[in-house]
């Protein structure tokens, strides 16, 4: 058990616990600013946690939901009010309403988490500060505490667990929902360079193929929130993809928080019917890398499952493996 120390301030209507841990402080800051990562802890082990938004950022916000054995679903939601990667983050936390927002008849909390380095690793100190004596009687009668402490015994596991998070692993698919899919790559690169990668038409057409007998005549890219975008790709004459169709996407710039998130709309040129909303998140790694995520929402669990069977995944990491080189070239 990490937790060397809680204690609770009635007066200040704090609770801190304090944990250590035998990584640096890098590696811990990752599990916390990983959604692959924190779900794996955020919860007590009979209420896992599926984090659905995560943009670790000043401005940014968290979205999640932990399901409990009889089916039950508890809402929740961070919102970043300060982040000094990997030092110290601030967040409201709350409880949410099903579509993820607050939900204002129950209390809500501000927390810091503060990262140090000690001898053997690291620690984390977690604050909670509570509105009023009855809220801080109310949440602990609640299980915080409890939660809290099964919650980060959870996390040694994770830190341990380094293959599954590395770079090079490739592009990977989580299923989040009935109508949610994450998808996840470690990118060789810079945030910088990689939301440069995402808005740049003459780059883009290098790198955003998919599988290999493909061009990318058109990449127009929208500039600003309500900007319409359009990408066509055609297939290359005499190449494996001689004779295919071409086709194309087209949707609107719906949030853009440069360079780690924006949110798009997405329907296929020429196809009736409700498109996706897909959030594309980016977070600095200790390797020097850039973690990409992709919550893409469908309008329907058939469309889910129908695309994710056109081998959607293999010919995202085709086209990341391409925009990975041509960074490592940069």
């Amino acid at each position: 058990m990490p937790i060397t120390s809680v204690s609770k301030d009635p007066e200040a209507l704090t609770m801190t616990v304090t944990a250590d841990f035998a990584v640096p402080v890098q590696r811990l800051w990752d599990a916390y600013a990983d959604p692959r990562q924190i779900e794996r802890f955020w919860g007590p082990p009979v209420y896992p946690a599926t984090f659905l938004r995560h943009d670790m950022a000043t401005g940014g916000r968290s979205q999640y939901e932990m399901h409990g054995p009889a089916g039950d679903v508890s809402a929740g939601y961070w919102e970043f009010l300060a982040v000094d990667a990997p030092r110290s983050f601030e967040v409201v936390d709350g409880f949410a309403l099903p579509d993820g927002s607050p939900n204002t008849e129950m209390p809500h909390m501000r927390m810091t988490f503060d990262f140090s380095e000690t001898p053997d690793g690291s620690r984390l100190v977690t604050t909670t500060y509570f509105n009023s004596a009855d809220e801080l009687e109310q949440l602990i009668g609640m299980g915080m505490e409890e939660g809290m402490r099964q919650a980060m015994g959870q996390i040694d596991a994770v830190l341990e667990d380094l293959e599954a998070f590395a770079a090079g692993r490739g592009t990977v698919s989580q299923i989040l929902s009935d109508t949610q899919v994450r998808v996840s790559r470690v990118i060789r690169g810079t945030v910088e360079q990689v939301w440069r990668a995402h808005h740049e038409p003459e780059l883009m057409k290098r790198w955003l193929l998919g599988p290999e007998g493909w061009t990318m005549p058109t990449a127009e890219i929208a500039q600003a929130v309500g900007d319409p975008y359009r990408y066509e790709w055609a297939p290359v004459a005499g190449g494996p993809a001689d004779g295919a169709p071409p086709f194309g996407f087209e949707g609107e710039l719906l949030a853009s928080e440069p360079p780690y998130r924006e949110v798009t709309s997405e329907r296929m040129i020429g196809m009736e019917g409700p498109g996706t909303t897909n959030e594309l998140t980016l977070t600095a790694r200790e390797d020097g890398g850039t973690l990409l995520t992709l919550v893409i929402t469908y309008p329907s669990l058939e469309l889910r499952d129908m695309i994710l069977g056109t081998g959607m995944t293999d010919g995202m990491e085709t086209s990341y493996a391409r925009l990975e080189a041509e960074l490592v070239g940069v």
